[in-house]
């Protein structure tokens, strides 16, 4: 992302991670299950999750509203900017009077919007609860939105959107989204573009802030070092008083689209020396029930080191630094992405090369030993992902979010070893697209576009021009 961040401290990470690896035995091979934690809602409609974590005297808070980019409509960037203004005061605090208090602390706290929602998160120690929960609060239910603050951040974006197409890598997956999902919220670049920014108004940002800032779509989970019946009389105390009423606007309905051809998007870099590229289509929304296998899958193909993309394309033909493919996943869609870049001359090879591992994947069944390895690999990396305080609240709140229950947690183990050789195969059919795949191609167009030709239909955009 293109923005500032607050960032939680390192050392709080490993220490928390390694007493909770000890406390729950989450090593790989053993049966990871979620901690008990409870949940309610609050008279005014909030979500709270509450789960109690002991290690270290710690707590981590992730807190979302239904505010993210899938709502900008024509004003790209704006929730982005309204979840920046949330940090430049509240009713009680100034930004310098807020930043003063939560430093001195040592409270890690950060606002930010994605394509589908706004998360404000903060992590400090437990003596500190009833100073920093208070200003939370604050940001998330009485910001007051400074001029000058919105001005000042406003010209720093503009002036990052402005150098961010210098690095393709930063910005291929905007082109990509706008070229899969088009005029669909999904296709909205979610830190905006330099004439959209340019046109946001401070009432913009208090307008979306009242029309999407609503309690009861909204969640907060906190996990630390706590007791939850005197967790839940606090959070009812701190977030009683936030009383926005009614519903949040929903994300324009317009279709998904749907492909019945090949195209390719080529973004010219006149001073390129390399092509950086994705090939796919549309992939699943968070709550698929085959989510796990298509990971588990997906190692084989793209998701680890030893991956057939990453051997082909790095290892063996020397193509490339590295190669790679995922499944990003939203509310209601997604997308399937293989990504890599090469130099200028072996854009074609690469491009071949990939598609013919993927063509492999389809055409040749997974072995046994194949799929064991990447059942195993998956075991082993996803305990490590929830060992931390502030990964487990932000899993809660993603199952707010996404509409998945703890079952994903609980019965992980379970679900991959019951994936067989012949699921594998149904996955690879239903999941991994082979036919009507869009490529999108940042690099010096002139040498390439028409060695391109042969994978679609092109469309042609300069990397200097506005927007994406």
């Amino acid at each position: 992302m293109m923005k500032e961040k607050y960032m939680i401290s390192k050392v709080h990470v490993v220490l928390l991670s390694f007493l909770l690896m000890m406390s729950y035995g989450w090593a790989a091979g053993n049966n990871f299950r979620l901690p008990e934690y409870e949940t309610f809602v609050m008279n005014n409609g909030l979500t709270v999750y509450l789960m109690e974590q002991h290690e270290v005297p710690l707590i981590y808070v992730s807190a979302v509203v239904p505010a993210g980019a899938v709502k900008d409509g024509e004003k790209y960037g704006l929730a982005s900017l309204t979840a920046d203004t949330l940090l430049f005061g509240t009713k009680t605090y100034t930004k310098n009077q807020m930043e003063e208090k939560l430093d001195f602390l040592g409270a890690d706290y950060k606002t930010e919007a994605d394509a589908e929602v706004t998360e404000i998160s903060a992590s400090f120690a437990k003596k500190d609860q009833d100073t920093v929960m208070p200003i939370l609060k604050e940001i998330i239910a009485d910001p007051i939105f400074d001029q000058k603050e919105f001005e000042k951040r406003k010209k720093r974006l503009l002036l990052q959107l402005e150098r961010a197409k210098e690095r393709p890598g930063a910005v291929i997956r905007f082109y990509y989204n706008k070229f899969l999902f088009g005029q669909h919220g999904y296709g909205n670049p979610i830190d905006g573009t330099r004439p959209s920014v340019s046109k946001i108004t401070i009432e913009d940002i208090k307008n979306f802030y009242k029309t999407n800032y609503k309690p009861a779509e909204s969640a907060i989970a906190i996990v630390g070092d706590f007791k939850i019946p005197e967790m839940k009389e606090k959070v009812n105390e701190w977030f009683n008083g936030w009383n926005a009423r009614g519903s949040s606007k929903p994300m324009e309905a317009k279709p998904l689209p749907s492909f019945s051809r090949s195209r390719v998007l080529l973004v010219n870099k006149e001073d390129a020396t390399e092509t950086r590229f994705f090939i796919g289509g549309l992939g699943i929304k968070r709550s698929n029930p085959d989510y796990v296998a298509i990971q588990v899958i997906n190692t084989i193909l793209g998701g680890r080191f030893t991956s057939w993309l990453n051997d082909e394309l790095r290892v063996n033909a020397g193509l490339t630094y590295g190669a790679f493919s995922f499944f990003p996943a939203y509310k209601t869609s997604g997308t399937f992405i293989i990504g890599s870049f090469t130099r200028t001359p072996k854009t074609v090879e690469a491009l071949d090369l990939a598609l013919e591992v993927l063509g492999r994947l389809q055409k040749k069944e997974i072995d046994a030993k194949t799929l064991e390895s990447a059942k195993n690999y998956i075991k082993g990396q996803y305990p490590p992902r929830y060992e931390t305080a502030g990964a487990l609240a932000n899993l809660l709140t993603n199952m707010f979010i996404y509409g998945f229950d703890e079952s994903f947690i609980n019965d992980f183990q379970k679900n991959v070893d019951q994936i067989t050789v012949e699921k594998a195969k149904e996955i690879v059919k239903k999941y991994f697209i082979k036919d009507n795949l869009q490529f999108v191609l940042i690099g010096k167009a002139s040498e390439i576009r028409d060695k391109v030709k042969k994978y679609g239909e092109i469309t042609e955009k300069e990397i200097t021009a506005e927007g994406f």
